[in-house]
């Protein structure tokens, strides 16, 4: 199968394997484990927390400098041993090869011509890194005796990989030898390009990523060193910061669910090889085939040979690839940023607001989206600002009115308006509140722009000022829509246009789009992120992730979903 896998130790700038007493590791640990187990910070003090764990975090990898396991040569030398692997092993990837495509990254080439939902690759579960892997791994009596590692399959799956690197008798040694030796996720990132993404919205979600992967490994770090259970495994001696970030970033770009063997729950997955196809827009072409036990992927359109082979990872925003991808995908036509609203509970009409958002199926209080495309509201968004902006007998009529009831079901629907005053209210509410949003951020759009177009910009600056770029175009357009949107029905109140009138046929029907999207408000999955629920490991699961148990995001944002499963939280 090609060159044999060599494990070398990192080797410190001085040549020698750094050392440092497990004493000192220890303190320095428990005092990272404390920083990052502390309440929350005050609103505006997140950032000062964050280089105070960055700081901790630092000593630890200085004093770990050169202990890191890591294989020789280059990434893609062993490329030739995971082909081999898989063709043995029972995968289907005869249509394919594995090649550089620049500033992508690697991906997959045709070697022949493929055509449209052409089945090109099957990989059988033999082949997945998956949680009962893990299970019956050396990681087992640990996996069996941790409530941390039973509640969070992903965090299982990175020690798994860390334990399976390190064993150079592992089945998986030619897939984790392909991985990349470092990733461009915000893990990764100088401090100093964290700092660019301050006062956007995603820059939450990276505080929280950081502190929740640091809070993770201080815990483990401390239960490998004492744990009896975990005498056995080859990370007692090495276990460093690094590798722990590795692992996170390979399983945080990679994971799936699949289903288990008896198809009765789903699992979370590793899944080689067809983990290098890139991401394009499209629609997700990957199924799980239970009979025939095996990852299948149809073609997303016609290959010719020699050219790149995509699919669709899903429905993403650029936050959400940056973060958790370490990627910014230019023509994301699923870009959105969040907006939370919600009805004052101070408010006189509360009550009978709260009322109505209730019969449609909408929380009185919510996060939602704004879309980079139009329009820039959902059905949801646009019942809920409907709601939001009644008057007290706009709100009777929804209530006691004739056919009130079935009036709830319409409130999504765009061409029937509550009246035109309700129209010029919503719209200027979403045309002032997207504008004051762009006020928070530090830079213009023009300033923004300006600083792409250096040519010394380091890729992981230019992926925080694509992402803060793209958050104000995406308010800006919402800005811009509204305003369009109150100038119209402006003009429709001061002619006395007649309100249009709905049949009893359009009841129900909540937009004029695709027929699929035309269905009850209260039957429709809201899109938008909701509340974390709580947990019944909950005492543990915010022991490493604050008050969610996914590297401090939901698992929906794994790298690819298959068989149009979307995984649920932990």
């Amino acid at each position: 199968m090609g060159k044999k896998s060599r494990v070398k130790t990192q080797k410190s700038g001085s040549g020698a394997t750094a050392v440092v007493s497990p004493k000192e590791m220890m303190y320095l640990i428990s005092e990272l484990l404390q920083k990052c187990s502390s309440a929350a910070p005050s609103a505006g003090k997140e950032w000062e927390e964050y280089i105070q764990i960055r700081g901790l975090v630092e000593k630890i990898r200085k004093k770990q400098k050169g202990m890191s396991v890591m294989f020789e040569g280059h990434r893609e030398d062993y490329f030739s041993d995971l082909m081999s692997w898989a063709q043995e092993n029972g995968a289907a990837c005869d249509g394919f090869t594995v090649d550089n495509f620049g500033t992508e990254g690697y991906g997959l080439r045709a070697t022949r011509d493929i055509k449209a939902e052409e089945l090109f690759l099957w990989i059988p579960r033999k082949m997945l890194m998956t949680v009962e892997a893990a299970q019956n791994s050396v990681l087992g009596p640990l996996y069996s005796q941790d409530r941390i590692l039973q509640a969070m399959g992903n965090v299982t799956l990175a020690l798994h990989l860390l334990c399976e690197r390190a064993d150079p008798a592992s089945f998986w040694q030619p897939y984790v030898r392909s991985l990349p030796q470092e990733y461009d996720t915000p893990l990764y990132y100088q401090q100093e390009d964290v700092q660019l993404l301050l006062g956007t919205q995603a820059v939450q979600d990276v505080l929280s990523q950081y502190k929740n992967t640091a809070r993770q490994y201080a815990y483990f770090y401390k239960l490998i060193q004492t744990h009896p259970a975990a005498s056995k495994l080859p990370l007692k001696d090495s276990f460093t910061f690094d590798d722990y970030r590795w692992a996170v970033s390979s399983v945080m770009t990679r994971q799936n669910q699949i289903p288990t063997e008896d198809g009765s729950r789903v699992t979370l997955a590793l899944i080689p090889l067809w983990d290098m196809c890139n991401h394009t827009n499209g629609l997700i072409t990957t199924g799980y085939n239970l009979e025939d036990d095996r990852c299948e992927c149809v073609a997303l359109q016609d290959y010719k040979e020699n050219e790149q082979i995509y699919i669709f990872y899903g429905t993403r925003s650029n936050s959400e690839f940056v973060i958790h991808n370490g990627f910014f995908f230019q023509d994301n036509a699923h870009d959105r940023v969040k907006i939370k609203l919600g009805v004052s509970k101070s408010e006189r009409l509360y009550a009978m607001k709260a009322e109505v958002l209730a019969r449609a199926g909408i929380p009185a209080s919510c996060v939602f989206a704004l879309h980079c495309n139009e329009p820039p509201i959902s059905a949801q968004l646009h019942a809920f600002l409907r709601v939001f902006c009644m008057t007290e007998e706009e709100l009777k009529e929804y209530l006691l009115g004739e056919r009130a009831i079935n009036k709830v079901f319409i409130l999504g629907n765009s061409d029937f308006p509550v009246s035109w005053e309700n129209e010029i209210k919503l719209w200027t509410f979403l045309e002032t509140r997207a504008a004051l949003l762009l006020k928070t951020y530090k830079t213009t759009s023009e300033e923004d722009i300006s600083m792409l177009e250096k040519p010394d910009l380091s890729l992981h600056a230019r992926l925080a000022i694509q992402l803060r770029l793209a958050e104000k175009q995406i308010l800006e357009k919402a800005s811009a829509n509204g305003r369009a949107k109150r100038l119209h029905f402006q003009e429709k109140l001061e002619e006395g246009a007649a309100l249009p009138r709905y049949e009893e046929s359009d009841i129900a029907l909540l937009e004029n789009a695709d027929a699929d999207a035309k269905l009850p408000i209260i039957l429709r999955k809201l899109e938008e992120v909701e509340e974390e629920p709580e947990r019944p490991l909950q005492e543990h699961s915010r022991l490493l992730n604050g008050d969610k148990a996914v590297y401090g995001t939901r698992l929906t944002r794994t790298k690819k979903n298959v068989a149009s499963t979307k995984p649920k939280s932990l």
